[in-house]
């Protein structure tokens, strides 16, 4: 019963960004998290792992089950997938929360330039495979993890250990299959390019005619606050909520609120609260 809610997790993440939050929302929708190719369980097709393509792979999935129109969850990446998703194809999509979204930053808000300089250097081609290489050689699959939640904003040993070693094994997994890394660049190639182009971009959202919820991380490193507070004051229409002490990765830090935002700005009050 209820609205089909599916997750999308951003560069870099998988159905696991998801495992927290999750339980909150089953009681209320119809719940589904999607890997995108190259991803989490995902292996590569063999194309290049772009944000178009990925529009067109969420649409695909969309349709394969049975879920639209749905109400699409995006986290950062997958946050922007969602946008042109809405935009290119709206009678897939009954709403949309963007949690922590890429977002077009303008040098003045841009909180670390040292994560940006780090994501320009993954765009460029040969660069990015080597660094990815020599990273995953130098520091093992669990320093990478630890390395990313705290890029994200999160406190590994406030997650359940159960999460953290399901994280690690995926990390290890991937370094055996043959395409994840170029999978990963091509994703992050197409996605500083997109961000590049910020025009377009924010055609897609001006013509977007679903509902939206932008949450956003108060503390967020990779997207900064004040690029989501400056897209809040161009649609005035969408719902803002800023989550104070939160980082990238809101919904593994405060599964809890976060579910509560959701369920509120999709039920309002009509709801029984089991979160």
């Amino acid at each position: 019963d209820g609205p089909t809610l599916v997750l999308v997790h951003g560069l870099g993440g998988s159905h696991l960004n998801w495992d927290l939050l999750a339980p909150h929302l089953t009681p209320h929708a119809r719940v589904l998290a999607i890997d995108l190719p190259g991803f989490g369980l995902s292996e590569p097709t063999g194309r290049p792992a772009t944000v178009r393509s990925n529009v067109a792979v969420l649409a695909g999935f969309l349709r394969e089950h049975g879920a639209g129109p749905a109400v699409l969850v995006g986290n950062s990446m997958g946050g922007l997938v969602c946008v042109l998703l809405a935009a290119r194809m709206p009678e897939l999509v009954r709403g949309l929360v963007l949690l922590d979204p890429a977002l077009p930053a303008p040098a003045r808000v841009l909180r670390s330039p040292g994560d940006a300089a780090m994501l320009a250097l993954y765009a460029l081609p040969g660069v990015g495979e080597r660094l990815r290489r020599d990273r995953r050689r130098r520091i093992g699959p669990r320093a990478t993890v630890d390395e990313t939640l705290a890029l994200c904003g999160v406190d590994r040993d406030a997650l359940p250990a159960g999460l953290v070693e399901r994280s690690v094994a995926m990390v290890d997994r991937q370094s055996d299959v043959t395409g994840m890394d170029r999978a990963f660049l091509s994703a992050s190639r197409s996605l500083a390019w997109t961000l590049a182009r910020p025009r377009a971009y924010h055609r897609a959202m001006a013509s977007i005619t679903a509902p939206v919820l932008l949450l956003h991380g108060e503390k967020d490193r990779l997207v900064p606050v004040g690029a989501a507070r400056a897209t809040a004051r161009h649609h005035p229409d969408w719902t803002y909520v800023e989550l104070a002490g939160a980082g990238h990765l809101p919904q593994m830090q405060m599964p809890a609120q976060v579910a509560a935002c959701i369920l509120d700005w999709l039920f309002g009050t009509d709801r029984k609260d089991t979160t």
